[in-house]
Order: structure tokens, then sequence, then C-alpha cells
């Protein structure tokens, strides 16, 4: 096999306004690359970024949520479970993947997949304050989490929006933005930061949110979700069928108007 990239490099040159895209890998599958100045990244859109499989499982996180599984089946409580450095490591690693995973797949649009990766880290989070056996690790990685609080809540938003569901994107901010204000406190300059910018930005979008017009088909679009829930098909077809005539004759909007810049 040579090793040298140049060709590759050379067919995808550098441009700050192209440096994105997703291309389909030999056996089908789909990945994402990013152009950067001296190469290129690739990811996986599904499963762990970096297509590992560590310990057999899709994740570390994964992995270590299966040993606290079996040990409060085994001791019949969570108490004198922990994470030593080792594991804490082993996240933090993992947590990082996800992390530049998603600020890719948010800046094209794909609120989906920020949303799933995201709620790892939450995930993540949530396992080292509460078992991990330093202080330092723990204050280390949620310093961090009102950033991915913020982040979470924008991709749930904004696929609400694109739902047309007005109301449940504002519930979405207006939660993250009491979960930030609820979090301990931290004393380092990374939580402090990220815990102001992350309630100006989710209280300018919720702003922007409230003061964007409603469509009228968003209350069609909430009693079509309930029908769908109640298997109650015949209903459901009818508020379809309404809720295409409304948007044939209105004006299409984008969600992504309602995103402040950072």
């Amino acid at each position: 096999m040579n090793a040298d990239i140049t060709d590759i490099l050379r067919e995808w040159e550098f441009d700050s306004d192209n440096q994105i895209r997703i291309v389909q890998a030999e056996d089908g599958r789909q990945v994402l690359q990013v152009r950067q100045p001296m190469g290129i990244e690739q990811y996986e859109l599904d499963g762990r970024p970096d297509g590992k499989k560590p310990f057999g499982q899709e994740s570390v996180l994964d992995e270590l949520e299966a040993r606290l599984d079996h040990y409060r089946s085994s001791h019949g409580t969570e108490e004198g479970f922990s994470l030593n450095h080792e594991d804490f490591s082993a996240l933090q690693g993992e947590g990082v993947l996800y992390y530049f995973r998603y600020l890719v797949l948010f800046q094209i649009g794909d609120f989906a997949r920020t949303s799933r990766d995201t709620e790892h880290n939450l995930r993540l989070f949530s396992l080292v304050e509460r078992f991990a056996d330093r202080d330092d690790d723990r204050k280390e990685m949620l310093q961090y989490k009102p950033y991915v609080v913020r982040m979470n809540a924008i991709a749930r938003a904004m696929i609400s929006l694109h739902k047309e569901m007005k109301s449940a994107a504002e519930d979405i901010l207006t939660n993250a933005i009491s979960a930030i204000e609820d979090m301990r406190d931290i004393d380092t300059p990374a939580f402090q930061f990220e815990r102001v910018r992350s309630l100006n930005y989710l209280k300018a979008t919720l702003k922007q949110i409230h003061e964007k017009q409603d469509s009228p088909t968003d209350p069609l679009k909430v009693e079509l979700e309930k029908a769908v829930d109640d298997e109650d098909y015949e209903r459901a077809a009818e508020l379809r069928d309404r809720i295409r005539d409304l948007e044939a004759e209105t004006p299409p909007s984008s969600s992504e108007d309602v995103l402040p810049e950072e």
C-alpha cells in the first residue's frame, strides 16, 4: 500500500468554505470527512467516531455503564462502585472524539446526530460526576458541562423547529437554562466562562424563537403526533392533508434564522 496521500490532498484542495463532505466508503457505509490545511480527518457517522469497539462494546461509556449495572445487580446497590483515573482517562478521550464530531455535525445542520453525540457526552459526565474517585477528575470534566448542555438543547430545539413545534423548542431551551443555572459551581475559568456564554446564547435563541411568527400548522402538527401515538390513523390522515394544504399556501421559513451569532 502506498502511504503517500499527496494525490488525495491534491484532489481536494483546502478551502475554508468547503471543508466538509460525506462520502461513501468501499463497503457502502457513509463517512464524514473534514479537510484541514495539512490533511483530512475522517469520522464514522454512527457508532464511535473512530470506528473502534472498545471491550467489544459500542463505546467505553457503554462498557462502564454495563459494569455499573453488573455491580448493582451483584451488590443490590451502587454504593462502593467507582471509576479510577484510568477509567476517567478512557472516558475523557472518548468524549473528545464525540466533541470533534458533533461540532462538524452541528455545522452541517445534522441536528439529530448532534443531539445523539451530545447526549452521549452528557451520560459520560453523569457517570464521572457520580462515581469518579478523584475530585480533580470530576472537576476536569464537569467544567465543560454548561457548553454540552447548551449544544444538546440547541440541537433538539432545532429538530422541534424543523417540525414547526415552536412551543416544544421553547420548553427545551427553558429547561436547559434552568439546568445550567442550577449547576453546582466549579471554580475554574472554563466553567465560569462556559456558564455565562451558554446562558447568554440560550436566552438569545429563546428570545428569537419567541418573537418568531407562529406557523398556522404548529397546532395541527401537535395534534398529528398525538393521533399517531393514539393509533388514530384516520384522524392522522385528515391532519396530514390539512397540514399539506396549509404548507402549500404558506411561504417556507428557515429554522436556522433563529440561531444567534456566537
